[in-house]
């Protein structure tokens, strides 16, 4: 199932035809409840079902052959929190019942792509999201759908007040639209600050990485270095350099060629030319960054395929 996409956008879209959702701070997920079971797929297309039994569960209560399309988030201490998200999709099947009860999930619909068997995907926006509150606003939590407005006023207030609560923006859909899937036809309006961003390498050892190296989508691609990663960063991208290094070595083995190591040089701000360790393919990351003029673009979080 081949999701919808959003575009980036600096500022509030606004004029008629237009509605509004909160953008959740989680994981992309689809949920499919056939006649027999449900499975839960993540953007990459990867079943992730034994990760979330809970979420699993309550879709049992849908009717068969209804698809949804959402967000699957985690609530603590009053706001949604990613790295919670996170935990539970890297959870083995056994630890995943255990936290299931410690940190149940909820999840975020924002459209019904199949209802009974009939494919709503050529419907437009607004007839969709009739047919999404009528059918989950019975069952209650943990399936939900997402706020909707068609103010624009309102969704500026949204966007001004939310992010407290762990809210990312907006995202901006026009009611007379189809599911745009596999396209970005929607628009996204993030806090102006956090952007996406390449990695293509990082600086340190591959088993205590120190710093990513960056490619922001502005500027002229000049690979930046980021502020120092986290402990849990830190952690994360050495279990990827390990898994990929791993991958590689059984692929040098078969065709017996020899392995290495390469370096390039990157620009950390305030320190000039770095050497750093490349990545590739590029992973992808949440940062933090206005211009060059100030400190160095903080990593958030890295965006894998989930």
């Amino acid at each position: 199932m081949r999701v919808a996409l959003a575009a980036a956008v600096r500022t509030l879209p606004r004029g008629a035809g237009l509605a509004y959702e909160p953008k959740f701070d989680g994981h992309r997920m689809v949920v499919v409840r056939s006649e027999a079971d449900v499975a839960l797929q993540a953007r990459s297309g990867r079943i992730v079902t034994s990760a979330f039994p809970d979420l699993a569960a309550a879709a049992l209560q849908l009717p068969a052959g209804t698809v949804l399309d959402g967000e699957v988030v985690v609530w603590h201490e009053g706001r949604t929190d990613f790295a919670l998200v996170q935990r539970r999709a890297a959870a083995t099947p056994a630890r995943a019942t255990v936290l299931a009860q410690s940190l149940p999930a909820s999840y975020a619909a924002f459209d019904v792509l199949e209802l009974a068997g009939l494919d709503l995907r050529g419907r437009p926006y607004e007839r969709r999201r009739a047919l999404l509150v009528d059918l989950l606003l019975p069952l209650g939590p943990p399936l939900q759908p997402v706020p909707m407005t068609t103010d624009p006023e309102l969704a500026a207030t949204w966007y001004e007040t939310l992010p407290a609560s762990g809210i990312e923006g907006l995202v901006v859909k026009r009611l007379d639209q189809a599911y745009p899937a596999g396209r970005r036809g929607w628009q996204k309006l993030r806090h102006t600050d956090v952007r996406d961003a390449a990695v293509v390498g990082y600086t340190g050892t591959p088993r205590r990485p120190l710093a990513l190296v960056l490619v922001l989508p502005v500027g002229d691609e000049t690979p930046l270095v980021s502020s120092p990663l986290s402990a849990a960063l830190r952690a994360e991208v050495a279990g990827i350099v390990a898994s990929r290094a791993a991958a590689t070595a059984q692929e040098a083995t078969a065709a017996a060629a020899p392995t290495g190591t390469a370096t390039a040089t990157a620009t950390a701000i305030g320190l000039g030319e770095v050497t750093f360790r490349p990545l590739d393919p590029p992973l992808a990351a949440e940062v933090r960054h206005t211009s060059a003029r100030h400190p160095p673009p903080e990593v958030l979080r890295l965006r894998t395929d989930l």
